[in-house]
């Protein structure tokens, strides 16, 4: 992986450089990443119409994140002057571009960070309303609600998915949020840093409920989209797009609420076992102890299917307390580094 800001390598002396110097000596740092895979016919445009100045910015910076291109992607950034370029190897996918695009801008000492797409599918002219609610301070994450059902080359069944997306996000994470799959968002420094995202699918739910379950100030806008401009990469047949959103659904819920994904089945085959055992027990007393040996199997079936589950679930919800625990000290360290980092400029 290389960085750029004329190309600098992840974990060089030169980074430690840039993330000591690069904070605002006036005003707030904006920085706008893109993730970007093969988006050359694209990437002109979306430039084009990104803002260099904002009311209540000091600064304002370009990072895109180029995810193994193969095209003329990294020269039209070059060629636009896109302050900084992060370049991975190979394609990793959308997740891993979206946050090695947060680190950088961590790095590059960003106080707030605006994610939009190459397809310059959102229209940029609404980044200063995005950006709004954490300049009052009344947010820390601000997502960009389209107007799904108006968006003409969505077919029915990405709309449904989207809103299904939705829902899962309102029950796993309690923020009202209506457009959770929007990419296009805005995020305070401190909200940031404390983000870690697992799925290599897609970042925009496992974000939203992070935020929710770490109890932080996240709102969403109405925002306004452009006219598309190529295919989803993310939708490549209806098919393969159903299974992977079902399949990031089921992770989300195992990973962020284990102990009712595994434990709340479990009681309830549990119960179930009891119920059939007792009903076993029944007629083998009243039937002189023959027959019924069914429900005999059934019945421990289900009390042991029953009884792993609710094990699982137990440990899985012990596990979760710790990766929150690991999480919170992460964060802190992130601050105790930055808090050097100030020092050591001052000085």
């Amino acid at each position: 992986m290389s960085y750029s800001s004329r190309e600098r390598t992840e974990g060089s002396a030169e980074n430690e450089t840039l993330f000591s110097a690069a904070w605002p000596e006036r005003g707030r740092k904006l920085i706008i990443q893109i993730p970007c895979y093969n988006e050359a016919a694209s990437l002109l445009i979306t430039l084009q119409a990104l803002p260099r100045e904002l009311p209540g910015i000091g600064h304002i910076e370009w990072l895109i994140v180029d995810d193994g291109s193969t095209d003329q992607t990294v020269e039209v950034a070059r060629a636009n002057k896109v302050d900084h370029i992060v370049n991975l190897p190979r394609h990793q996918g959308l997740a891993r571009a979206f946050m090695v695009g947060i680190e950088a801008s961590l790095r590059a000492g960003a106080d707030i960070i605006v994610n939009t797409d190459a397809d310059n599918q959102y229209r940029a002219e609404d980044i200063p309303r995005l950006i709004a609610p954490i300049l009052a301070g009344s947010a820390e994450i601000v997502i960009g609600a389209r107007s799904i059902s108006e968006i003409q080359h969505f077919s029915p069944v990405k709309k449904w998915l989207q809103r299904l997306g939705s829902w899962v996000v309102r029950l796993a994470s309690k923020a009202d949020i209506p457009d959770a799959p929007s990419g296009f968002r805005a995020l305070s420094r401190d909200a940031a840093m404390q983000l870690h995202v697992f799925n290599d699918y897609t970042y925009t739910l496992e974000m939203v409920i992070q935020a929710g379950q770490k109890g932080m100030a996240i709102t969403s806008i109405p925002v306004r989209t452009n006219a598309d401009l190529r295919p989803s990469r993310l939708v490549k047949s209806i098919p393969g797009y159903i299974r992977k959103q079902v399949l990031t659904i089921l992770r989300i819920f195992m990973t962020y609420k284990p102990f009712q994904f595994f434990a709340v089945p479990g009681i309830l085959l549990f119960s179930c076992g009891v119920l059939i055992g007792i009903r076993f027990l029944y007629f083998y007393v009243t039937d002189g102890g023959s027959g019924h040996v069914q429900s005999l199997i059934l019945a421990s079936l289900f009390l042991s299917t029953g009884f792993f589950l609710s094990i699982i679930g137990l440990l899985a919800d012990l596990i979760a307390v710790n990766r929150k625990l690991l999480e919170g000290l992460d964060w802190r360290i992130q601050k105790m580094e930055e808090e050097v980092t100030k020092r050591k400029r001052e000085e």
